[in-house]
C-alpha cells in the first residue's frame, strides 16, 4: 500500500467512524469538496500537511492521532 492510498484509507476510515459525509468532512474542515474528493479518489497524490492538519481539525482529532496506526507504522519507503 502506497502512502496515497493510506491517507485515503484513513479519512474514509475516520469518516465511517463519525457518521461523516465526505462534503460533511469537507464543510467541517474548511477543505473544499473537490480537494478531499481529490485526495480520495488519488488525483491528488501528495495532499499538503496544511490540508491534512484541517482536516484532523474538522475531525477533532491531531496529526499524531491521524498517523498512529498499523497502516502508517508498516509502510514502505516509497524511494529506492
Amino acid at each position: 500500500m502506497t502512502t496515497r492510498e493510506c491517507v485515503s484509507n484513513r479519512i474514509i476510515e475516520l469518516c465511517r467512524q463519525r457518521n461523516l459525509t465526505i462534503n460533511g468532512l469537507a464543510s467541517l474542515s474548511a477543505v473544499p469538496p473537490t480537494t478531499l474528493k481529490n485526495i480520495i479518489n488519488g488525483v491528488s497524490q501528495n495532499p499538503g500537511i496544511v490540508t491534512l492538519k484541517k482536516l484532523c481539525d474538522g475531525l477533532d482529532i491531531t496529526l499524531i492521532e491521524f498517523f498512529d496506526t498499523d497502516a502508517f507504522r508498516t509502510l514502505e519507503q516509497e524511494i529506492r
